[in-house]
């Protein structure tokens, strides 16, 4: 079961983000160790990379023993979203039964329609759509997403890479953003910059992966606590009027 309404979370650590409705999401988890410190940190999603030439690809079955241990400690309170890029609907079903996976984040360039397809055949589980954006163009294509998926992440573009970059978005270009469902915020974010990024942009929810690591799938725990410290100074000086979901 996904929780969407993040104000019935149970407390725990870190729950000063459940009071505000922002989702944190730390992606590219590869160990059981580091999921649950970042889950006890104050994250409300994990995510973990389902694409084979990703340095930060992780097997179904290891990511199953860390899920397990999460939703043990944790029970339904922190999502698990596996992510994937231009996999068949077959694999994406598989992966997601075996790995316990709560939802389904789609990296490649996924059509609406098999991004509808994989919602219809997925029931209980969070589609996001993950867009890579160049320029002000790019956004042309949100609203045909925005109606088949559940939430929307905003991503840098690069050539080669299909994330993980830690290369910034024109946040220029997102200042009036206002999709027709929720959007999580990604591309380069990190301790240093998630202040200003959430002083000029309204996200449902930010996304952070390279900022936070020593190396691809391995992540700075110092990193993390210093984001969450941020987060919680933003909060108390009201930098960070997010949107609710």
């Amino acid at each position: 079961m996904i929780i969407t309404d993040y104000k019935k979370r149970r407390d725990r650590p870190g729950d000063l983000f459940n009071r505000v409705n922002m989702q944190v999401k730390i992606c590219g988890i590869t160990r059981v160790d580091q999921a649950i410190a970042i889950a006890h940190a104050g994250a409300t999603a994990l995510g973990f990379i389902c694409v084979r030439k990703s340095p930060r690809y992780i097997e179904p079955g290891a990511i199953a023993a860390i899920t397990a241990q999460i939703h043990a400690q944790f029970d339904a309170s922190i999502e698990t979203v596996g992510v994937f890029a231009n996999a068949e609907l077959s694999t994406l079903e598989a992966t997601a039964a075996q790995a316990n996976l709560s939802g389904i984040q789609l990296h490649g360039s996924e059509s609406p329609a098999f991004c509808q397809q994989v919602k219809v055949h997925s029931p209980g589980k969070r589609i996001i759509k993950a867009l890579r954006i160049r320029d002000s163009a790019d956004l042309d294509q949100v609203q045909t997403y925005a109606a088949v998926v559940d939430a929307l992440l905003l991503d840098a573009y690069h050539p080669q890479m299909l994330g993980g970059t830690g290369q910034t978005l024109d946040w220029d270009s997102l200042e009036s953003f206002r999709p027709g469902c929720p959007w999580l915020l990604a591309g380069g974010l990190n301790p240093d910059n998630i202040a200003v990024a959430l002083t000029r942009l309204a996200p449902d929810g930010i996304d952070l992966s390279s900022g936070l690591e020593v190396s691809p799938g391995i992540k700075d725990l110092q990193r993390v606590e210093q984001l969450f410290r941020v987060l919680k100074g933003c909060n108390r000086q009201n930098l960070a009027d997010v949107q609710t979901c």
